[in-house]
């Protein structure tokens, strides 16, 4: 192949590339515009023009987890593409937008993309808060507890007018009544458990919360499995052979530090000994031309050995880069998912004993800041180092045990202090108790 075809080839690809680079905002809105009206024609087909309802009686709820699968899955299409669509034309210049003439591209009539977005803003309104996507019950400000006895809704007195909200905050002498409240909490108890809708409401509040459980048990194995997974793909079919075919593995180096260089030199000086031994001990004295073919065999193994050592932390360095990458991008687009499993947290802390948030408290503190806490650091900065091929420097790491847990330290005490004294503090007297 000649040269001016090569060079008239790399520059068709480059135009096609280029071509391909500035219709990325047209491509994008296009994209989140058939995801809209995906879910628009599930709407229109299945809800009578409706949205799509998961407490909606016409259906099963084998159909609704269904409906609800492809619902989920469109507007993440929409939240990428419409994320896409604005990154691309904030990189897209005045000299791009003139480039689109000379290639013979129509940009796209700036009318057409405003009645496009309207339309996705409008089927996208409709599904904007997660709330939504669990169910009316689980709009309220404290967490819902599973057992059914803490599921009845408890009616509110509904004459709190906006004067009253403006008041000034009653003293303690104002707010005793004449019968303890007590009293009223059992009338409203005993007015929701005769309520009709009693049973109604304590099935969708369980409904609520187990699909709470559901969305962030599996956004929990997402987070570990994805980051994991990534790695382990990532080194066997992108980063390792991409290493493996620039690195020549007979002239590659052998150690990347000191320290794998003596654990081999170690290595091969116990299989020396232990030759030299098992041939005293032996009745046939072996010839030293055998003893040091044995070693000079051996110091191949081990020269072989830690060479795949070292490519292997490089192509860890690598893959780790890019299973953090894949744990931001899911953090990144995953913002519902985080608030319901803010709200799952919430609801399991809410729901332990006091004894048991102290005791969770002083076994977090004690494995992290505790007396034998250092001991743990230094062997998990040893791994880490020794995973990206590093050299183990022992100062940074005594210092960095001096430093971290004091820190962490003081961020436990201010949090018990700051926080957790105001919202549980028999919870904090336990903890000062059993921390005697």
């Amino acid at each position: 192949m000649s040269n001016s075809g090569l060079g008239q080839k790399i520059y068709t690809f480059l135009l096609a590339a280029y071509e391909l680079y500035l219709r990325t905002p047209e491509r994008s809105l296009n994209k989140a515009y058939e995801a809209a009206l995906k879910i628009q024609k599930i709407e229109n087909e299945h809800f009578n023009g409706n949205k799509i309802d998961s407490h909606s009686t016409t259906y099963s709820s084998s159909i609704i987890d269904y409906f609800e699968s492809d619902l989920k899955k469109e507007l993440k299409i929409i939240r990428m593409r419409l994320t896409e669509f604005k990154a691309s034309r904030y990189l897209l210049s005045d000299s791009n937008q003139k480039a689109f003439r000379k290639l013979g591209i129509e940009p796209l009539n700036p009318s057409v993309i405003l009645d496009k977005l309207r339309f996705i803003d409008g089927i996208v309104a409709k599904y904007t808060f997660v709330e939504e996507e669990l169910g009316p019950q689980d709009r309220v400000s404290k967490p819902i507890d599973i057992p059914v006895e803490s599921l009845v809704l408890q009616p509110k007195p509904q004459n709190i007018s906006r004067k009253n909200l403006d008041k000034e905050p009653r003293s303690k002498t104002d707010t005793t009544g004449v019968l303890p409240r007590s009293i009223f909490n059992t009338i409203y108890r005993l007015q929701a458990e005769l309520d009709p809708q009693a049973e109604q409401n304590v099935v969708q509040n369980f409904r609520t919360a187990q699909k709470r459980t559901i969305i962030s048990v599996r956004f929990i194995l997402l987070l570990i499995i994805v980051p994991i997974l990534t790695h382990q793909l990532s080194k066997a079919f992108v980063v390792g052979p991409i290493i493996d075919h620039f690195r020549n593995p007979e002239q590659a180096v052998i150690f990347l530090n000191e320290e794998m260089e003596e654990q081999a030199l170690l290595e091969l000086q116990r299989f020396e000994e232990k030759i030299k031994f098992e041939n005293l001990l032996s009745n046939v004295s072996v010839p030293i031309e055998n003893i040091e073919a044995q070693i000079r065999e051996k110091a191949e193994e081990i020269a072989g050995k830690f060479r795949q050592e070292s490519a292997n932390a490089v192509k860890n360095v690598f893959a780790d880069i890019l299973s953090v990458i894949a744990f931001v991008f899911l953090l990144v687009t995953s913002k519902r998912e985080i608030t319901v499993l803010k709200g799952f947290f919430d609801n399991i802390v809410y729901g332990l004993s006091d004894s048991a948030k102290a005791f969770i408290i002083i076994l977090f503190t004690d494995i992290f800041v505790g007396f034998h806490s250092p001991h743990g650091w230094e062997v998990i900065l040893e791994g880490v180092s020794r995973h990206w091929g590093l050299p183990a420097n022992h100062d940074f790491i005594f210092l960095f045990i001096a430093t971290f847990p004091v820190i962490l330290d003081t961020i436990f005490k201010y949090w018990i202090f700051r926080y957790l004294n105001r919202i549980s503090p028999s919870a904090v007297a336990t903890y000062r108790n059993m921390n005697e």
